[in-house]
């Protein structure tokens, strides 16, 4: 004997069917939550290069083109954790009187080794040295002290970004003149740094040493400047000057490409193919402006990275950074 349902089957009819395009209309495709660049917008005033204001802020906000930011702060974060937990904790030094000009410095296990001093990121807003340690396990394990720098946050400075140049070239400066008290070899002395943190390595890779600090105008042995600004004109055209108080002086002195004649090591520069346009011409047009001076860079694109995933590879060996260090140190 057969059973049969007594529940009625639902009709498809045609108001249902535009009841629930319309809410689909109504809610955000999954590739708008994600989109990459710029929002939908009327084109308006070029305000620098062939960027309007929109383009141009959007060129200067990493979120933009790499929505998962925060996914990636949280794994530079944990990473760290682990790295802590294999190598032990850094030793912890003071270059400067104010509390947060301090250093981190993950030694090698051999005597008299090279000395990587990294610039960590962040806008000139955020980051710590301890968010970065993830990059030691690579540095250690290649026989090199890793020394990750604190500084100023430039909205602590009263928008200035001055004065975070200064405590990067002090600490630096520090660095070079205590390498013994950590068993560093400062005949391999090289610096990095990533994002506005290149920017400030980039700064410090044209500091007069011997000038400003009685140390030799050479000391530098070589530089890893990875997805950074080297000219402050379009930042401070861009949304960056609602917290940096630009000031020609500033613009001119803090923009690496205007000092190239005082580079006295070689350089490599690095960017990715999913960066914001202008973090990608600005390492271009820097290295182009290297070379063109006559003085030795290298310039490394890396396809299918975006800001933040170059961030990443400092720590590995076989990713751009992580292996254009190695390369940079003659490590590889």
């Amino acid at each position: 004997m057969s059973e049969r349902s007594t529940s009625r089957p639902s009709l498809i009819t045609r108001r249902s069917l535009l009841g629930t395009a319309a809410a689909m209309a109504a809610t955000p495709a999954l590739a708008e939550e994600c989109r990459v660049g710029p929002p939908p917008h009327e084109k308006g005033p070029k305000v620098w290069m062939d960027l309007d204001q929109v383009e141009l802020d959007a060129a200067y906000d990493q979120a933009v083109y790499a929505p998962m930011i925060s996914q990636f702060n949280k794994r530079f974060a944990s990473s760290s954790e682990t790295t802590r937990k294999r190598l032990g904790a850094p030793k912890r030094f003071a270059y400067g009187p104010t509390p947060i000009e301090g250093l981190d410095v993950f030694p090698a296990r051999n005597a008299n080794a090279p000395i990587f001093v990294y610039v960590h990121g962040g806008r000139w807003l955020y980051g710590s040295a301890r968010d970065y340690a993830y990059a030691a396990d690579l540095f250690v394990n290649a026989g090199v002290n890793l020394v990750v720098l604190d500084f100023i946050a430039v909205n602590a400075a009263g928008g200035d970004l001055r004065p975070m140049a200064d405590q990067v070239r002090r600490g630096i400066a520090w660095t070079y003149k205590n390498a013994a008290s950590f068993g560093g070899d400062t005949k391999r002395f090289y610096i990095g740094g990533h994002s506005s943190g290149s920017h400030l390595a980039g700064v410090a890779m044209v500091t007069d040493w011997q000038k400003d600090f009685a140390l030799p105008a050479d000391m530098i042995t070589g530089g890893l400047l990875m997805s950074g600004m080297y000219d402050l004109k379009p930042a401070r055209l861009s949304a960056r000057s609602n917290y940096v108080k630009f000031d020609d002086d500033m613009e001119h002195s803090l923009s690496t490409i205007r000092h190239i004649e005082m580079l006295r090591a070689p350089v490599t520069v690095t960017y990715g193919t999913f960066e914001t346009p202008e973090f990608q011409r600005q390492s271009r047009e820097f290295a182009a402006a290297v070379k063109a001076a006559g003085k030795p860079v290298e310039l490394l694109e890396a396809p299918d990275f975006n800001h933040f995933e170059m961030c990443e590879s400092i720590g590995n060996p076989y990713g751009p950074n992580g292996l254009a260090a190695l390369k940079l140190m003659k490590l590889a």
